[in-house]
């Protein structure tokens, strides 16, 4: 009887501990992982920019990863009107602001995630240059008097452009991104990541943090409002990818 029990608790560790054995050589085979997503910031719009991340594996804890980010920064004064046709437009708005973001960082596991469920936390951290690029904004705006039409494509300027109601909108990002004006700057970011997903290889989540950004001079979005050099933003990334 006493073996009979021994063989019993031995055979019940094999069992109990294989699926852990199997985890950890499932979770050491992923070196690195890659990932995309969307960024969604206090200091954009409903979708605020893009971004690729590519992480390494350091130790079972750390990940060591690069990433690249592309936002737009608008400013907290933008009010958008809409002119004859159903176009809008932003009044007194002088630029877009488009920032460039490499980063660098590291990701500390704080909550592993089983390998088929659950959720796994991490804390992140990362720094990096910032390349803003300040593009003319600019308006379709009607110079025709009497019923007819003179619509013209100019850089708004409200001392220029005085009457609203000829302005019939924006003429988009693309018209003006070829002026851009390149300012550079630095960032710092920290947060944290929930990641999801039925398998180990598969990569989906959101991460939530904060994000300070500073540049050599003020950037100026809106000439006639207070324009700041120093960036303060909260962000939300929703990520997918894949380990291998």
């Amino acid at each position: 009887m006493i073996r009979f029990i021994a063989f019993a608790l031995m055979l019940l560790l094999a069992v109990v501990a294989r699926p852990v054995l199997a985890q950890s050589e499932e979770e050491e085979s992923f070196r690195n992982e890659l990932s995309y997503g969307v960024n969604l910031n206090s200091n954009g719009g409903l979708i605020g920019g893009v971004f690729v991340r590519s992480a390494y594996t350091i130790n079972d804890d750390v990940l060591q990863f690069g990433a690249l980010e592309i936002v737009e920064v608008k400013h907290p004064r933008e009010l958008r009107v809409y002119g004859q046709t159903g176009d809008s437009f932003i009044i007194g708005k002088q630029s877009y602001l488009f920032v460039v973001r490499p980063q660098y960082g590291r990701e500390l596991v704080l909550f592993r995630k089983a390998a088929e469920s659950g959720v796994q936390v991490n804390a992140i951290g990362a720094i990096g240059p910032s390349l803003g690029f300040l593009a003319p904004y600019y308006i379709q705006y009607n110079y025709g008097m009497s019923g007819f039409e003179d619509i013209r494509t100019e850089r708004y300027d409200p001392v220029k452009h005085v009457n609203k109601e000829f302005i019939l909108g924006s003429a988009g990002v693309f018209t003006g991104l070829g002026e851009s004006e390149l300012n550079i700057g630095v960032h710092g970011k920290a947060g944290l990541s929930f990641e999801y997903g039925r398998y180990n290889e598969s990569i989906a989540g959101v991460e939530v943090g904060v994000l300070v950004e500073a540049f050599t001079k003020k950037m100026v979005i809106i000439p006639e409002a207070q324009n700041n050099s120093v960036f303060t933003s909260v962000y939300l990334n929703i990520y997918y990818g894949r380990r291998k």
